[in-house]
Protein backbone atom coordinates (compact mmCIF):
# COMPACT_ATOMS: atom_id res chain seq x y z
CA UNK A 1 0.00 0.00 0.00
CA UNK A 2 2.83 1.95 0.90
CA UNK A 3 5.22 1.55 -1.99
CA UNK A 4 1.88 2.63 -4.13
CA UNK A 5 1.42 5.66 -2.59
CA UNK A 6 4.56 6.75 -3.33
CA UNK A 7 4.83 5.33 -6.78
CA UNK A 8 1.37 7.99 -7.21
CA UNK A 9 3.17 10.73 -5.60
CA UNK A 10 6.18 10.56 -7.78
CA UNK A 11 4.03 9.62 -11.26
CA UNK A 12 2.42 13.51 -10.26
CA UNK A 13 5.17 14.87 -8.93
CA UNK A 14 7.25 14.07 -12.94
CA UNK A 15 3.98 15.23 -14.62
CA UNK A 16 3.88 18.61 -12.62
CA UNK A 17 7.44 18.92 -13.26
CA UNK A 18 7.14 17.97 -17.19
CA UNK A 19 4.17 20.30 -17.88
CA UNK A 20 5.80 23.02 -16.34
CA UNK A 21 8.80 23.21 -18.56
CA UNK A 22 6.33 23.06 -21.44
CA UNK A 23 3.99 25.39 -20.42
CA UNK A 24 7.69 27.46 -19.69
CA UNK A 25 9.04 27.02 -23.66
CA UNK A 26 5.46 27.56 -25.03
CA UNK A 27 5.41 30.75 -23.05
CA UNK A 28 9.06 31.33 -24.24
CA UNK A 29 8.13 30.73 -27.96
CA UNK A 30 4.99 32.87 -28.01
CA UNK A 31 6.62 35.54 -26.57
CA UNK A 32 9.82 35.24 -28.79
CA UNK A 33 7.49 34.85 -31.84
CA UNK A 34 5.23 38.25 -30.64
CA UNK A 35 8.34 40.23 -30.40
CA UNK A 36 8.59 41.39 -34.04
CA UNK A 37 4.58 42.02 -34.62
CA UNK A 38 3.90 44.05 -31.59
CA UNK A 39 4.59 47.35 -33.20
CA UNK A 40 1.64 45.88 -36.00
CA UNK A 41 -0.68 45.13 -33.34
CA UNK A 42 0.09 48.57 -31.89
CA UNK A 43 -0.51 49.99 -34.70
CA UNK A 44 -3.70 47.84 -35.87
CA UNK A 45 -5.15 48.85 -32.64
CA UNK A 46 -8.79 50.77 -32.98
CA UNK A 47 -8.46 54.50 -32.42
CA UNK A 48 -11.42 55.81 -30.12
CA UNK A 49 -13.71 58.90 -29.61
CA UNK A 50 -15.38 59.19 -27.02
CA UNK A 51 -18.65 60.39 -26.40
CA UNK A 52 -20.99 62.10 -23.64
CA UNK A 53 -24.25 63.66 -24.13
CA UNK A 54 -25.92 66.48 -21.82
CA UNK A 55 -29.80 67.25 -22.54
CA UNK A 56 -30.22 69.48 -18.99
CA UNK A 57 -28.81 72.73 -17.11
CA UNK A 58 -25.72 72.82 -16.12
CA UNK A 59 -25.25 71.86 -12.60
CA UNK A 60 -23.11 70.38 -10.00
CA UNK A 61 -24.25 66.96 -11.62
CA UNK A 62 -23.40 67.63 -14.92
CA UNK A 63 -20.52 69.35 -14.14
CA UNK A 64 -18.49 66.05 -12.40
CA UNK A 65 -20.03 63.79 -14.98
CA UNK A 66 -17.88 65.91 -17.30
CA UNK A 67 -14.89 65.99 -15.76
CA UNK A 68 -14.84 62.33 -15.17
CA UNK A 69 -15.43 61.32 -18.41
CA UNK A 70 -12.81 63.72 -19.58
CA UNK A 71 -10.32 62.12 -17.54
CA UNK A 72 -11.77 58.81 -18.48
CA UNK A 73 -10.92 59.71 -22.11
CA UNK A 74 -7.60 61.24 -21.18
CA UNK A 75 -6.66 57.90 -19.16
CA UNK A 76 -7.58 55.77 -22.92
CA UNK A 77 -5.18 58.02 -25.10
CA UNK A 78 -8.73 58.73 -27.09
CA UNK A 79 -8.31 60.98 -29.97
CA UNK A 80 -10.91 63.18 -28.87
CA UNK A 81 -14.08 63.63 -26.24
CA UNK A 82 -17.15 65.07 -28.04
CA UNK A 83 -19.61 66.78 -25.82
CA UNK A 84 -23.11 66.75 -27.72
CA UNK A 85 -24.72 69.56 -25.81
CA UNK A 86 -28.45 70.99 -25.43
CA UNK A 87 -28.76 73.16 -22.66
CA UNK A 88 -30.70 76.15 -21.55
CA UNK A 89 -27.86 77.16 -18.85
CA UNK A 90 -27.26 76.80 -15.75
CA UNK A 91 -25.19 77.29 -12.50
CA UNK A 92 -22.36 79.89 -13.24
CA UNK A 93 -19.78 77.95 -10.75
CA UNK A 94 -20.60 74.64 -12.19
CA UNK A 95 -19.74 76.24 -16.16
CA UNK A 96 -16.39 77.03 -14.20
CA UNK A 97 -15.28 73.90 -13.10
CA UNK A 98 -16.67 72.61 -17.05
CA UNK A 99 -14.53 75.05 -18.35
CA UNK A 100 -11.08 74.84 -16.16
CA UNK A 101 -11.22 71.30 -16.98
CA UNK A 102 -11.43 71.97 -20.74
CA UNK A 103 -8.90 74.51 -20.72
CA UNK A 104 -6.11 72.16 -19.34
CA UNK A 105 -7.60 69.07 -20.37
CA UNK A 106 -4.78 66.73 -22.60
CA UNK A 107 -6.71 65.36 -24.86
CA UNK A 108 -8.64 67.16 -27.57
CA UNK A 109 -12.36 68.25 -26.39
CA UNK A 110 -14.89 68.66 -29.19
CA UNK A 111 -18.38 70.83 -28.14
CA UNK A 112 -21.17 70.10 -30.75
CA UNK A 113 -24.51 71.53 -30.35
CA UNK A 114 -26.89 69.19 -31.34
CA UNK A 115 -29.29 67.57 -32.65
CA UNK A 116 -31.46 70.25 -34.65
CA UNK A 117 -33.30 71.97 -32.43
CA UNK A 118 -31.11 72.01 -30.04
CA UNK A 119 -29.24 75.10 -28.15
CA UNK A 120 -26.22 76.42 -26.13
CA UNK A 121 -27.67 79.20 -24.39
CA UNK A 122 -26.55 81.00 -21.11
CA UNK A 123 -23.70 78.44 -19.48
CA UNK A 124 -23.50 76.79 -22.78
CA UNK A 125 -21.83 79.23 -24.27
CA UNK A 126 -18.99 79.54 -22.33
CA UNK A 127 -18.59 75.37 -22.46
CA UNK A 128 -18.51 75.96 -26.38
CA UNK A 129 -16.36 78.45 -26.76
CA UNK A 130 -13.93 76.90 -24.33
CA UNK A 131 -13.71 73.35 -26.67
CA UNK A 132 -10.77 72.70 -28.95
CA UNK A 133 -13.19 72.40 -31.93
CA UNK A 134 -16.25 73.75 -32.04
CA UNK A 135 -19.52 72.60 -33.89
CA UNK A 136 -23.21 72.37 -34.52
CA UNK A 137 -25.83 70.90 -36.29
CA UNK A 138 -28.26 72.40 -39.05
CA UNK A 139 -30.96 74.74 -37.55
CA UNK A 140 -29.40 75.03 -33.88
CA UNK A 141 -28.44 77.87 -32.12
CA UNK A 142 -26.13 79.75 -28.87
CA UNK A 143 -25.97 82.92 -27.32
CA UNK A 144 -28.14 84.98 -24.69
CA UNK A 145 -25.16 84.57 -21.80
CA UNK A 146 -26.18 87.58 -20.14
CA UNK A 147 -26.18 86.89 -16.24
CA UNK A 148 -29.74 87.19 -14.24
CA UNK A 149 -31.22 86.61 -10.64
CA UNK A 150 -33.94 85.40 -9.46
CA UNK A 151 -35.17 89.03 -7.98
CA UNK A 152 -35.26 90.19 -11.74
CA UNK A 153 -32.79 93.40 -12.27
CA UNK A 154 -29.30 93.36 -10.00
CA UNK A 155 -28.02 96.70 -8.26
CA UNK A 156 -26.32 98.62 -10.64
CA UNK A 157 -23.10 98.24 -9.45
CA UNK A 158 -23.16 94.73 -8.66
CA UNK A 159 -24.37 93.75 -12.34
CA UNK A 160 -21.76 96.03 -13.59
CA UNK A 161 -19.04 94.00 -11.49
CA UNK A 162 -20.60 90.31 -12.48
CA UNK A 163 -21.25 91.29 -16.37
CA UNK A 164 -17.73 92.69 -16.49
CA UNK A 165 -16.09 89.43 -15.10
CA UNK A 166 -18.11 87.20 -17.61
CA UNK A 167 -17.99 89.55 -20.38
CA UNK A 168 -14.06 89.15 -19.94
CA UNK A 169 -13.94 85.37 -19.24
CA UNK A 170 -16.30 84.85 -22.71
CA UNK A 171 -13.20 87.09 -24.51
CA UNK A 172 -10.47 85.37 -22.69
CA UNK A 173 -11.62 81.85 -23.68
CA UNK A 174 -12.74 82.80 -27.01
CA UNK A 175 -9.10 84.53 -28.02
CA UNK A 176 -7.29 81.11 -26.17
CA UNK A 177 -9.35 79.03 -28.55
CA UNK A 178 -8.93 81.03 -31.71
CA UNK A 179 -12.97 82.05 -31.99
CA UNK A 180 -13.98 85.40 -32.56
CA UNK A 181 -14.14 87.18 -28.96
CA UNK A 182 -16.30 90.17 -29.77
CA UNK A 183 -19.20 88.33 -30.75
CA UNK A 184 -18.19 86.47 -27.26
CA UNK A 185 -18.19 89.25 -25.33
CA UNK A 186 -21.54 90.54 -26.79
CA UNK A 187 -23.35 87.52 -26.00
CA UNK A 188 -22.74 88.42 -22.39
CA UNK A 189 -23.39 92.02 -22.26
CA UNK A 190 -25.98 92.11 -25.15
CA UNK A 191 -27.48 88.65 -24.74
CA UNK A 192 -27.04 88.21 -28.54
CA UNK A 193 -27.71 84.92 -30.03
CA UNK A 194 -26.50 83.54 -33.21
CA UNK A 195 -27.41 80.50 -35.66
CA UNK A 196 -24.59 77.64 -36.89
CA UNK A 197 -24.55 79.14 -40.46
CA UNK A 198 -23.96 82.81 -38.91
CA UNK A 199 -21.83 81.16 -35.91
CA UNK A 200 -19.63 79.37 -38.91
CA UNK A 201 -19.74 82.57 -40.71
CA UNK A 202 -18.33 84.99 -37.91
CA UNK A 203 -15.83 82.27 -36.75
CA UNK A 204 -17.67 81.56 -33.51
CA UNK A 205 -17.81 77.73 -34.15
CA UNK A 206 -15.54 75.56 -36.41
CA UNK A 207 -17.77 73.61 -38.74
CA UNK A 208 -21.14 72.16 -38.79
CA UNK A 209 -21.87 68.69 -38.81
CA UNK A 210 -25.33 66.70 -39.35
CA UNK A 211 -24.51 63.59 -37.16
CA UNK A 212 -22.02 62.80 -35.47
CA UNK A 213 -20.42 60.57 -37.45
CA UNK A 214 -20.17 63.24 -40.18
CA UNK A 215 -18.63 65.06 -37.49
CA UNK A 216 -15.77 62.22 -36.79
CA UNK A 217 -14.55 62.44 -40.40
CA UNK A 218 -14.59 66.40 -40.25
CA UNK A 219 -12.41 66.13 -37.36
CA UNK A 220 -9.71 63.91 -39.24
CA UNK A 221 -6.87 65.73 -40.14
CA UNK A 222 -7.42 69.06 -37.44
CA UNK A 223 -4.92 70.12 -35.59
CA UNK A 224 -5.44 71.67 -31.85
CA UNK A 225 -3.63 73.29 -29.34
CA UNK A 226 -3.32 71.48 -25.67
CA UNK A 227 -1.39 72.05 -22.66
CA UNK A 228 1.31 69.94 -24.00
CA UNK A 229 1.67 71.11 -27.15
CA UNK A 230 -0.19 70.60 -30.61
CA UNK A 231 -2.14 67.46 -31.63
CA UNK A 232 -3.59 66.63 -35.27
CA UNK A 233 -6.50 63.75 -34.64
CA UNK A 234 -6.70 60.60 -36.41
CA UNK A 235 -9.81 60.18 -36.60
CA UNK A 236 -10.45 58.36 -39.42
CA UNK A 237 -12.27 54.67 -39.26
CA UNK A 238 -12.05 55.75 -35.41
CA UNK A 239 -14.89 53.82 -32.62
CA UNK A 240 -17.04 56.23 -31.38
CA UNK A 241 -17.12 54.90 -27.52
CA UNK A 242 -20.61 56.76 -25.82
CA UNK A 243 -20.10 56.99 -21.96
CA UNK A 244 -23.29 56.76 -20.85
CA UNK A 245 -24.14 58.44 -17.57
CA UNK A 246 -24.60 55.64 -15.05
CA UNK A 247 -26.86 55.10 -12.86
CA UNK A 248 -25.28 57.32 -9.87
CA UNK A 249 -25.41 60.32 -11.96
CA UNK A 250 -29.06 59.85 -13.45
CA UNK A 251 -30.21 59.29 -9.80
CA UNK A 252 -28.76 62.59 -8.59
CA UNK A 253 -29.96 64.15 -11.56
CA UNK A 254 -33.41 63.21 -11.00
CA UNK A 255 -33.13 64.45 -7.36
CA UNK A 256 -31.40 67.40 -8.29
CA UNK A 257 -34.02 68.77 -10.08
CA UNK A 258 -35.67 71.96 -8.05
CA UNK A 259 -39.58 69.79 -8.05
CA UNK A 260 -38.02 66.72 -7.00
CA UNK A 261 -36.16 68.41 -4.21
CA UNK A 262 -39.25 70.88 -3.09
CA UNK A 263 -41.04 67.53 -3.02
CA UNK A 264 -38.81 65.44 -0.99
CA UNK A 265 -38.15 68.82 1.11
CA UNK A 266 -41.62 68.89 2.44
CA UNK A 267 -41.94 64.70 2.37
CA UNK A 268 -38.98 64.96 4.83
CA UNK A 269 -41.16 67.70 6.91
CA UNK A 270 -44.10 65.61 7.05
CA UNK A 271 -42.17 62.05 8.04
CA UNK A 272 -40.34 64.00 10.64
CA UNK A 273 -43.80 65.55 12.43
CA UNK A 274 -45.87 62.26 12.02
CA UNK A 275 -42.88 60.56 13.65
CA UNK A 276 -42.95 63.11 16.84
CA UNK A 277 -46.84 62.78 17.24
CA UNK A 278 -46.58 59.24 16.99
CA UNK A 279 -43.06 58.13 18.65
CA UNK A 280 -42.54 54.34 18.05
CA UNK A 281 -44.27 54.49 14.24
CA UNK A 282 -40.99 54.02 12.86
CA UNK A 283 -41.84 54.54 8.98
CA UNK A 284 -42.27 58.17 9.00
CA UNK A 285 -39.60 58.78 11.07
CA UNK A 286 -37.34 56.79 8.96
CA UNK A 287 -38.93 58.17 5.31
CA UNK A 288 -39.12 61.44 6.59
CA UNK A 289 -34.95 61.41 7.05
CA UNK A 290 -34.16 59.91 4.29
CA UNK A 291 -36.37 62.07 2.15
CA UNK A 292 -34.48 65.22 3.89
CA UNK A 293 -31.09 64.09 3.95
CA UNK A 294 -31.97 63.47 -0.28
CA UNK A 295 -33.52 67.35 -0.62
CA UNK A 296 -30.49 68.77 1.45
CA UNK A 297 -28.06 67.61 -0.93
CA UNK A 298 -30.34 68.07 -3.75
CA UNK A 299 -30.39 71.94 -2.22
CA UNK A 300 -26.92 71.90 -2.10
CA UNK A 301 -26.24 71.50 -5.59
CA UNK A 302 -29.01 74.20 -6.52
CA UNK A 303 -28.65 77.92 -5.64
CA UNK A 304 -30.69 78.02 -2.95
CA UNK A 305 -31.83 80.59 -1.06
CA UNK A 306 -32.35 80.57 2.86
CA UNK A 307 -34.92 82.95 3.29
CA UNK A 308 -36.97 80.72 1.14
CA UNK A 309 -36.37 77.96 3.31
CA UNK A 310 -36.74 79.56 6.59
CA UNK A 311 -39.81 81.01 5.15
CA UNK A 312 -41.04 77.22 4.66
CA UNK A 313 -40.19 75.97 7.78
CA UNK A 314 -41.97 79.08 9.70
CA UNK A 315 -45.32 77.88 7.49
CA UNK A 316 -45.49 74.47 8.50
CA UNK A 317 -45.01 75.88 12.62
CA UNK A 318 -47.74 78.20 11.59
CA UNK A 319 -49.97 75.80 10.26
CA UNK A 320 -49.13 72.96 13.94
CA UNK A 321 -49.39 76.31 15.74
CA UNK A 322 -53.20 77.51 14.34
CA UNK A 323 -54.67 73.67 15.92
CA UNK A 324 -53.17 74.71 19.60
CA UNK A 325 -54.48 78.45 19.70
CA UNK A 326 -57.44 80.11 18.76
CA UNK A 327 -56.49 82.37 16.01
CA UNK A 328 -59.86 82.30 13.98
CA UNK A 329 -57.29 81.18 10.90
CA UNK A 330 -54.77 83.90 11.09
CA UNK A 331 -52.19 81.84 12.09
CA UNK A 332 -53.49 79.42 8.95
CA UNK A 333 -53.79 81.86 6.77
CA UNK A 334 -50.24 83.42 7.79
CA UNK A 335 -48.76 79.49 7.32
CA UNK A 336 -49.90 79.27 3.97
CA UNK A 337 -48.76 83.02 2.55
CA UNK A 338 -45.24 81.92 4.29
CA UNK A 339 -45.05 78.85 2.73
CA UNK A 340 -45.83 80.22 -0.27
CA UNK A 341 -43.55 82.69 -0.59
CA UNK A 342 -40.56 80.42 1.06
CA UNK A 343 -41.68 78.08 -2.03
CA UNK A 344 -40.99 80.84 -4.43
CA UNK A 345 -37.85 82.25 -2.84
CA UNK A 346 -36.87 78.89 -2.33
CA UNK A 347 -34.37 78.89 -5.86
CA UNK A 348 -32.37 81.80 -6.60
CA UNK A 349 -32.23 81.35 -10.56
CA UNK A 350 -34.34 83.31 -13.01
CA UNK A 351 -33.55 80.22 -15.40
CA UNK A 352 -36.97 79.03 -15.94
CA UNK A 353 -35.70 74.94 -15.72
CA UNK A 354 -33.79 75.76 -12.54
CA UNK A 355 -37.46 77.39 -11.08
CA UNK A 356 -39.91 75.31 -8.83
CA UNK A 357 -42.96 74.91 -11.20
CA UNK A 358 -46.18 76.64 -9.89
CA UNK A 359 -47.82 73.53 -10.76
CA UNK A 360 -45.97 72.34 -7.49
CA UNK A 361 -46.08 74.51 -5.43
CA UNK A 362 -49.82 75.41 -5.27
CA UNK A 363 -50.92 71.59 -4.54
CA UNK A 364 -47.49 71.52 -2.21
CA UNK A 365 -48.66 74.60 -0.39
CA UNK A 366 -52.79 73.69 0.00
CA UNK A 367 -52.04 69.81 1.06
CA UNK A 368 -50.13 70.97 3.55
CA UNK A 369 -52.30 73.72 5.12
CA UNK A 370 -55.17 71.58 4.92
CA UNK A 371 -53.34 68.33 6.22
CA UNK A 372 -51.54 69.83 8.93
CA UNK A 373 -54.68 71.75 9.84
CA UNK A 374 -56.79 68.87 10.38
CA UNK A 375 -54.69 66.43 11.49
CA UNK A 376 -53.14 68.53 14.14
CA UNK A 377 -56.83 69.28 15.46
CA UNK A 378 -58.15 66.30 15.17
CA UNK A 379 -55.02 65.19 17.62
CA UNK A 380 -55.58 67.69 19.75
CA UNK A 381 -59.84 67.29 20.25
CA UNK A 382 -58.73 63.69 20.95
CA UNK A 383 -55.82 64.57 23.40
CA UNK A 384 -58.88 66.92 25.30
CA UNK A 385 -61.64 64.19 25.42
CA UNK A 386 -62.56 63.03 28.83
CA UNK A 387 -60.91 59.11 29.22
CA UNK A 388 -63.06 56.66 29.21
CA UNK A 389 -61.25 53.53 30.69
CA UNK A 390 -59.46 53.36 34.18
CA UNK A 391 -59.62 55.07 37.16
CA UNK A 392 -60.25 58.31 34.95
CA UNK A 393 -62.72 57.34 33.40
CA UNK A 394 -64.75 56.44 36.02
CA UNK A 395 -64.97 60.20 37.46
CA UNK A 396 -68.07 61.81 36.35
CA UNK A 397 -70.21 58.17 36.11
CA UNK A 398 -73.59 57.80 37.61
CA UNK A 399 -73.98 55.52 40.71
CA UNK A 400 -76.84 54.68 42.79
CA UNK A 401 -76.51 54.49 46.84
CA UNK A 402 -77.40 50.83 47.45
CA UNK A 403 -76.35 51.75 51.69
CA UNK A 404 -76.31 54.97 53.22
CA UNK A 405 -73.27 56.83 52.32
CA UNK A 406 -71.21 59.55 54.64
CA UNK A 407 -67.93 57.67 55.84
CA UNK A 408 -68.25 55.04 54.16
CA UNK A 409 -71.52 53.07 52.38
CA UNK A 410 -71.49 51.15 48.96
CA UNK A 411 -73.01 52.17 45.60
CA UNK A 412 -73.96 50.65 42.41
CA UNK A 413 -72.02 51.20 39.04
CA UNK A 414 -71.20 49.52 35.80
CA UNK A 415 -72.82 46.30 37.10
CA UNK A 416 -70.28 46.19 40.36
CA UNK A 417 -70.61 47.13 43.86
CA UNK A 418 -68.15 49.55 45.14
CA UNK A 419 -67.63 50.85 48.85
CA UNK A 420 -67.79 54.62 49.04
CA UNK A 421 -67.58 57.82 50.66
CA UNK A 422 -69.04 61.51 50.76
CA UNK A 423 -68.67 64.66 52.31
CA UNK A 424 -72.27 64.96 52.74
CA UNK A 425 -74.76 62.43 54.40
CA UNK A 426 -76.39 60.61 51.50
CA UNK A 427 -79.17 58.29 51.38
CA UNK A 428 -79.71 54.54 50.67
CA UNK A 429 -81.33 54.35 46.83
CA UNK A 430 -80.35 58.35 45.65
CA UNK A 431 -78.08 58.72 42.81
CA UNK A 432 -74.81 60.03 42.91
CA UNK A 433 -71.76 61.11 41.08
CA UNK A 434 -68.09 59.96 41.43
CA UNK A 435 -65.85 62.87 41.82
CA UNK A 436 -62.90 60.79 42.94
CA UNK A 437 -61.00 57.67 43.10
CA UNK A 438 -58.73 56.12 45.71
CA UNK A 439 -57.62 52.79 45.11
CA UNK A 440 -60.99 50.82 45.23
CA UNK A 441 -62.62 53.51 46.67
CA UNK A 442 -64.86 56.34 45.25
CA UNK A 443 -65.97 59.11 46.23
CA UNK A 444 -69.19 60.51 45.82
CA UNK A 445 -71.65 63.29 45.87
CA UNK A 446 -75.65 63.71 45.14
CA UNK A 447 -76.43 64.29 41.52
CA UNK A 448 -77.64 67.66 41.28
Amino acid sequence: MRKSLRFTVLLLSLVLILTGISGFALAAKKQKAGKPTEPAAVAAQTKQVYLIKIDAPITPVVAEYIIKSIDTASKAKAEAIIIELNTPGGLVDSMQQIVMKMMAADVPTVVYVSPSGARAASAGVFITLAANIAAMAPTTHMGAAHPVTMQGKMDKTMEAKVVNDLAAMARGIAEKRGKNAKWAEEAVRKSVSITETEALKNHVIDLIAPDVAALVKELNGKTVILVLGKKTLSTEGAEVKEIKMGFRYRLLEIISNPNIAYILLILGFYGLYFELSNPGAIFPGVAGAICLVLAFYALHTLPINYAGLILIIIGISLFIAEAFITSHGVLGIGGTIAMLLGSVMLIDSASPVLQISWAVILPAVGLSAILFIITVTVAVRVYREKPNTGKEGMIGMQAVAKTGIHADGQVFMRGEYWNAWSDEPIGKGEHVTVIAVEGLKVKVKKSS
